[in-house]
C-alpha cells in the first residue's frame, strides 16, 4: 500500500505568503503613524509643564520671565523635541553624559538631547507660529494684558518635516484651512498645546 505524503503545495503557500504581505503592507504604515502620535505626547507635557511654571512666576513677579533657570523649566533628558519660551536667547546644551546640563545665564529654551538624538539644525531653529489672533511669535507680549507663548520643534519621524507646537496664556486663532505650514484649525483656547505642524500627517 502507497503512502500518500502529506505537506502544503506550492500555491498554498504562496497564498499564505500574499496575505501575510498584504497585512504588513496595511499594519506597518499605521504602526509607525502610532509610534509617532505617542512622541507628541512629550511637546505637549513638557510645553504644559512650561505654562505651569510661568503662570507661577507671574503670579509670584508680576510679570512673565523666558530665563529657564529663573522660571524652573528644565524637561528631563531624552527629549526629542527643542523647546522655546522666547523667540531669542540660546538654547541648553545638551550634547554633553551631564545628567543636568549646565545652563547659561541668557538660556531662554532646551535643545533637544543631542546625547541620544542626532542633533537637528532645523529642529533647534526657532520658527514663529501660525496663529492669525492671538500671539504668533514665542516669548513675551507686553501688554495690557501681558501674555506668554512659548514652542516645541522635534521630528518624530524619518521624513524631513519638524513636528511644531505651541502653548500661550493667550487664547489664539487658527487658519481654518489645515495645510502643511499651518495643521492646526480654529480656535485654541490659553493653556491648550496646539500642534501648528504635524508631522505625522505630513
Amino acid at each position: 500500500m502507497k503512502k500518500l505524503s502529506k505537506g502544503f503545495t506550492l500555491i498554498e503557500l504562496m497564498i499564505v505568503v500574499a496575505i501575510i504581505g498584504i497585512l504588513a503592507a496595511i499594519a506597518i504604515p499605521n504602526f509607525i503613524k502610532f509610534q509617532a502620535r505617542s512622541k507628541q505626547s512629550e511637546a505637549k507635557a513638557n510645553l504644559k509643564a512650561a505654562f505651569t511654571a510661568e503662570k507661577a512666576y507671574i503670579q509670584e513677579k508680576d510679570a512673565y520671565n523666558t530665563l529657564i533657570n529663573i522660571v524652573g523649566f528644565s524637561p528631563e533628558r531624552n527629549n526629542r523635541y527643542a523647546y522655546f519660551l522666547d523667540a531669542t536667547g540660546t538654547l541648553q546644551d545638551r550634547t554633553t553624559t551631564a545628567l543636568n546640563p549646565a545652563t547659561a545665564s541668557t538660556d531662554t529654551g532646551v535643545n533637544l538631547d543631542a546625547f541620544k538624538y542626532t542633533a537637528s539644525t532645523a529642529v533647534s531653529t526657532y520658527t514663529a507660529g501660525c496663529a492669525t489672533t492671538g500671539p504668533t511669535a514665542s516669548g513675551v507680549v507686553t501688554g495690557p494684558p501681558t501674555s506668554w507663548t512659548g514652542s516645541a520643534r522635534g521630528n518624530v519621524d524619518t521624513d524631513t518635516t519638524i513636528d511644531q507646537w505651541s502653548i500661550s496664556t493667550d487664547s489664539r486663532v487658527f487658519p481654518t484651512t489645515v495645510s502643511a505650514a499651518c495643521s492646526v484649525g480654529g480656535n485654541n483656547p490659553s493653556g491648550e498645546p496646539a500642534n501648528e505642524v504635524n508631522d505625522v500627517n505630513f
